[in-house]
């Protein structure tokens, strides 16, 4: 039904900055909550960042708040990950998810659909 598609993962020196794009196929973007999740390697996935359908509220894990930016543009059917003041501890494979629900969830199981993951590595 939805089909969601990260871009955007790279590799960048610690400080830096990249932005992850998750694009969202159909005309149904507008009614779902969107999440972005990471899971770095021997770990469980983690909730990042949440943002709400009309992107007028927003949520961050403590690790990445301040740093972290989640934002959504309805019209492109895309929503964003701008990563500032990049760390390797940042390095994982950051997911992008859809919920239908109301309010905004820091666990997968409140998501729905999901992409297929986009790779970040952070060299020190």
């Amino acid at each position: 039904q939805v089909q969601l598609v990260e871009s955007g993962g790279g590799l960048v020196q610690a400080g830096g900055s990249l932005r992850l794009s998750c694009a969202a196929s159909g005309r149904t973007f507008r009614n779902y909550a969107m999440g972005w999740f990471r899971q770095a390697p021997g770990k469980e996935r983690d909730f990042v960042a949440g943002i709400t359908r009309a992107g007028s509220s927003t949520y961050y894990a403590d690790s990445v708040k301040g740093r972290f930016t989640i934002s959504r543009d309805n019209a492109k059917n895309t929503v964003y990950l701008q990563m500032n003041s990049l760390k390797p501890e940042d390095t994982a494979a950051y997911y992008c998810a859809a919920s239908i629900r109301i309010g905004i969830s820091d666990s997968e199981r409140g998501y729905d659909y999901w992409g297929q993951g986009t790779q970040v590595t952070v060299s020190s």
